[in-house]
């Protein structure tokens, strides 16, 4: 297998403000895997608030090349393959999403299959995805608003003295369900409490990690009290965190850039479920290729927020097709990627 990858610098229509900073760009890393006349696209999105960058990636896909040009190096067991792409360094998750990915896609296209059947996932479960809103002034929440064309669901970032503000700013031009991220940013838990049933309220359906990512003391109060379903985000990146979590949260937030990947994202998705844990599938701000992948594990989710390539104005893809509210899965081989 041949690979290959050239970074990107993905630009936001906003700039892009929660609780714990803002930015106008997020660095993207977009890979390739050529067997014979297949060639299977991946990506890597890296916000810097996890630690990676264009250069970290850069040196870690080098030594990625050099275990998929390897002549024990095969598309039969992914699942392995992507445990010795593992193993080369620790983190580097990103990166190895975007190995992750390509290998997929490319199995699809040799199969002369959508991904979706491939993994056994289910079109017909899709969830509706949700609209992100970053914190910002109410003209330009409205503005935001305006331009959240086809989406049944909007996703608000919390976590600051203006969230009541921002959600009766959205209740004015808008009725739709709304999905809350906090982002770590209430740090009261009582007063947490306290805002939790006034969103409730305001058909708010669900809060995303509430409380720091280290005091699970308290999201678990948190848990434990409050009238809607408690995601852990931050708190939850990899299946080895699932153990620690699980008592702490009603659900856990997949993404596959924190989590390298299809292949975990799936081992997530079923050791999830047997803890009785609600599924939401997420994504960072990504290009087609990412939110394409990760649509492909939200039939097996209860909530779904894979709207990153509708936020960045210049993806070099196609944006996925739109149907009351949810991605469709495309026919086409692998992911279905086609140029913008």
């Amino acid at each position: 297998m041949q690979f290959s990858y050239r970074p990107m610098l993905l630009e936001l229509r906003h700039p892009f403000r929660l609780a714990t900073g803002s930015r106008t760009h997020t660095q993207a890393m977009l890979t390739t895997i050529r067997l014979g006349d297949h060639i299977g696209i991946g990506e890597a999105a890296m916000p810097p608030y996890y630690g990676e960058t264009q250069e970290t990636a850069s040196a870690f896909l080098e030594m990625a090349a050099r275990l998929l040009a390897s002549p024990t190096s095969h598309l039969d067991n992914i699942d392995d393959l992507m445990r010795q792409v593992d193993a080369i360094a620790p983190g580097n998750n990103a990166a190895k999403a975007a190995v992750d990915i390509a290998l997929h896609d490319l199995r699809g296209k040799i199969s002369e299959k959508p991904l979706w059947q491939l993994l056994g996932t289910n079109p017909d479960q899709m969830p509706k995805t949700s609209f992100t809103l970053g914190m910002d002034t109410p003209a330009i929440l409205r503005k935001k608003l305006s331009e959240a064309t086809g989406f049944h669901l909007i996703k608000v970032k919390l976590g600051s003295a203006d969230d009541r503000q921002i959600i009766r700013t959205i209740r004015e031009v808008s009725d739709l369900p709304i999905y809350a991220d906090a982002n770590q940013g209430w740090h009261d838990r009582n007063a947490a409490l306290e805002l939790i049933h006034w969103l409730a309220e305001q058909q708010v359906q669900l809060i995303e990690q509430p409380t720091p990512k280290n005091d699970l003391d308290a999201a678990a109060w948190l848990t434990e009290r409050s009238p809607l379903p408690i995601i852990a985000d931050e708190s939850f990146q990899r299946l080895s965190d699932l153990d620690r979590v699980a008592n702490c949260f009603h659900g856990v937030n997949i993404k596959l850039m924190k989590c390298t990947g299809l292949s975990e994202g799936i081992q997530i998705a079923a050791a999830a479920r047997a803890r009785g844990l609600k599924l939401m599938v997420g994504c960072m701000t990504e290009t087609s290729c990412g939110i394409l992948a990760a649509a492909t594990l939200a039939p097996l989710c209860d909530f779904a927020d894979i709207d990153g390539c509708w936020l960045i104005q210049n993806n070099p893809f196609a944006l996925p097709t739109l149907e009351e509210g949810r991605v469709v899965l495309p026919n086409e081989p692998g992911l279905g990627l086609s140029n913008a």
